[in-house]
């Protein structure tokens, strides 16, 4: 049986792993980025979760602590069993932009892997929102945000698009992180929610933010409906100077790409899913 959280959540560290749960915990967090330690590790992740039985793990990951239920999320699992694998490359470049005023706005946040991972490194006088907008997944982004002392990030329940109000958000079945608000995975055609929406140019503007030095989005293949209305309406000295975002061919109608090379942006990364992009 599947444990859900609720208004009153059972305190931290009552699902604290132990014994071979525990054991197996550490041998996946321990195995290398070469095909066989990605067998291994996914092999024994396989077999720690039907032993976890729906039992949420209580664990540190990344810097931080949280709470993590690795069955209808693939974030959750990836950040338990073997956050090594969890975006090295994005995560070692977003390290090396940060500094002690960093401003971040996580869009997509999930369970909030990306904004505690810049408050544990970022210090007190940062300035992290972290943007959510399925009501289930945000509950835990902000259990995890509360379980932790940083006191850098603020957590929005919303979707951002491109326009202020309520949207019909799409999610899939079986990973309920993955959200949309444009059909992008079959399993999410049946299930859909409705949300309230901001535009990026109305968060920053609410939070009065005179810079962003970093934003990532993982949104499922919507970046265009938040981005291209965004660089059409903001002014420049609000530009993000980092932007990291899910990259794909195939999803999405505008070639952002080249609206970023226009407002001067230059690619400085890219991996298997993800594109950076840093202002000149």
């Amino acid at each position: 049986m599947q444990i859900e959280m609720t208004s009153e959540p059972a305190a931290y560290g009552q699902f604290s792993p132990t014994g071979l749960i525990k054991g197996l915990i550490a041998c996946t967090r321990r195995c290398d980025a070469s095909w066989a330690g990605k067998r291994m590790a996914f092999f024994l992740r396989g077999l720690a979760v039907r032993l976890l039985a729906g039992k949420p793990v209580d664990i540190e990951a990344m810097g931080a602590k949280m709470r993590l239920s690795p069955y209808n999320n693939v974030c959750e699992k990836r950040i338990l069993f073997t956050p090594q694998y969890f975006d090295p490359v994005e995560r070692a470049l977003l390290a090396t932009r940060i500094k002690p005023d960093f401003v971040f706005l996580d869009i997509g946040a999930n369970i909030g892997g990306y904004s505690l991972f810049v408050a544990a490194h970022a210090g007190p006088r940062a300035r992290i929102v972290s943007i959510e907008p399925q009501p289930e997944i945000f509950e835990r982004l902000i259990y995890n945000i509360g379980l932790n002392d940083f006191c850098t990030v603020k957590a929005l329940n919303c979707a951002v698009a491109d326009l202020d109000g309520e949207i019909t958000l799409f999610v899939a079945a079986g990973n309920k992180g993955e959200t949309s608000m444009r059909i992008v995975n079959a399993d999410a055609a049946g299930e859909q929610i409705s949300v309230p929406s901001k535009t990026l140019l109305s968060i920053i503007n609410e939070e009065n933010f005179d810079r962003i030095d970093a934003v990532k989005l993982d949104v499922e293949g919507a970046e265009d409906l938040i981005l291209e209305p965004f660089f059409r309406e903001a002014p420049e000295h609000l530009r993000p100077k980092l932007v990291l975002m899910e990259f794909s061919h195939d999803r999405g109608a505008t070639d952002l790409g080249g609206i970023l090379a226009q407002c001067g942006y230059r690619e400085i990364m890219r991996t298997r899913t993800n594109v950076a992009y840093e202002l000149a």
